[in-house]
């Protein structure tokens, strides 16, 4: 049983809007001497920062597994999936991009990630479950 295993891609964008709005103002409460708020965005970037290292997608046998950070789980039967939909959507999720591919088993039934070699990842599903459908963006 073949594991594949596709680390999340990072938006760099994401990354630096998130970070000069993060850290400035958590440089203001420092200046203000407003600590113990100062303390918990520190500790928010960090919460973060793990978030966005450690977000994973694993395809093994016939699952897809959505890791991302302690907190985030999520199993997917590759056989349940019907459609892989290229998206900017920017809804939380395990993505540590706005690049994403929402991965759908139903109308209400969806998880969007964001794997860095989104064509191999479709690949991969596509020899487990070659009924997906899948919706590539209109290229500009």
């Amino acid at each position: 049983m073949e594991k594949r295993v596709f680390r999340s891609k990072i938006g760099w964008g994401f990354v630096v809007i998130i970070g000069l709005i993060w850290g400035g103002v958590t440089v203001l409460l420092l200046v203000q001497q407003i600590w113990w708020i100062a303390a918990v965005m520190i500790l928010l970037i960090f919460w973060i920062s793990h978030l966005f290292l450690t977000t994973i997608y694993t395809i093994q046998g016939t699952e897809l597994e959505v890791k991302s950070g302690f907190l985030f789980r999520k199993k997917i039967l590759i056989s349940e999936v019907q459609k892989i939909i290229e998206t900017n959507n920017p809804l939380s999720s395990p993505a540590a991009s706005l690049d994403r591919l929402e991965i759908r088993k139903s109308p209400w039934d969806y998880v969007l990630i964001s794997p860095k070699q989104k064509e191999e990842f479709i690949q991969s599903m596509l020899e487990i479950n070659p009924s997906i459908e899948v919706k590539r963006r209109k290229k500009k």
